[in-house]
C-alpha cells in the first residue's frame, strides 16, 4: 500500500485505535520554503510504500508565521514511532532534505491520545478549518493531577465564554498530555485566523475563569502559533 492523501487535508482526530501522537516543528525560514517543504514531504512519502508499523496517519500544516511546519502523527503506540525511526525515517528525511535543505528540526514531544475534547454542537462535525491553533502549556513536572485540573479550568472557562456567546468561531479542541508529564497541548480548530484574534482580543480573556487558567499551580509558560491544513496522508486502499 502507497500514501495517499486526504482530500481535506486534515486528520481525522477521533479515529480509533490511536495509542500515541507524535508532534514535532520545523522551521524552514520563508512561505517558498513552506510550500516546497510541504511538496518534498508528499514526494517522499507518496513514492514509497506505507510503513506498515502501526502509523495511523501523518499531517502537515503551514504557520501563518511564513517559517514553521506542524507535524501530527497518529500510532497504534509509542514503540510503533520508534520501530519507524529504526526503519524508515532517514530515507524519507534525506530526500526531503535534499529537496529543500537547511531545515531545521525543533522539537518532537510524544503525547498521549486525547485527553478531552470539544466540538461545537457536541458532536462530530464536518466542518473544515480556516486554521488549527496550536496551544502549548508548559507545566514544572508531572505533579499528578496538575495538568488534568489545568485542562478542566480551561473547560470552565470555555464553556462561560459559550454561555455568553463568544466561542462562535471555534470548531474543536482537542487536548493532549504529553508522556514526558511537562506539557498539555491543545489542537484547536477554528473557523478563520480572524475569528480567533477577536476572541483572543474580547474582553472575556481577563474574566476570573482564564485568570485561573494563566495563573494555574505549576503552569511555568506557553506558547500558541497558528497552523492552515497543507497535507494529511494515510494507508491507501
Amino acid at each position: 500500500m502507497n500514501a495517499v492523501a486526504r482530500p481535506d487535508a486534515r486528520p481525522d482526530l477521533h479515529r480509533p485505535g490511536v495509542g500515541a501522537v507524535l508532534v514535532s516543528t520545523w522551521r524552514v525560514g520563508t512561505p517558498e520554503r513552506q510550500r516546497a517543504a510541504v511538496e518534498a514531504v508528499r514526494a517522499a512519502w507518496e513514492s514509497r510504500a506505507w510503513p506498515d508499523l502501526g502509523l495511523l496517519s501523518y499531517s502537515v500544516a503551514v504557520g501563518t508565521d511564513g517559517d514553521t511546519l506542524l507535524h501530527y502523527s497518529q500510532w497504534t503506540e509509542q514503540q510503533a514511532y520508534d520501530d519507524f525511526v529504526r526503519t524508515h525515517r532517514d530515507d524519507r528525511n534525506a530526500e526531503i532534505d535534499a529537496a529543500v535543505p537547511g531545515i531545521e528540526r525543533v522539537e518532537l514531544r510524544r503525547y498521549a491520545p486525547i485527553h478531552r475534547s470539544a466540538v461545537r454542537g457536541g458532536t462530530g462535525t464536518g466542518e473544515l478549518p480556516g486554521v488549527v491553533v496550536i496551544v502549548e502549556a508548559d507545566f514544572d513536572g508531572p505533579a499528578t493531577g496538575r495538568r488534568e485540573d489545568w485542562v478542566d479550568g480551561v473547560f470552565t472557562a470555555l464553556d462561560e465564554d459559550a454561555a455568553a456567546g463568544l466561542v462562535s468561531g471555534g470548531i474543536s479542541g482537542q487536548f493532549h498530555l504529553s508522556v514526558d508529564g511537562g506539557r498539555v497541548l491543545n489542537y484547536a480548530e477554528w473557523e478563520s485566523e480572524q475569528a480567533h484574534e477577536e476572541w483572543l482580543a474580547d474582553d472575556a480573556r481577563q474574566s476570573e475563569a482564564w485568570k485561573r487558567v494563566h495563573h494555574h499551580p505549576g503552569l511555568t509558560g506557553g506558547r500558541m502559533r497558528r497552523y492552515t491544513p497543507a497535507l494529511s496522508l494515510g494507508a491507501g486502499v
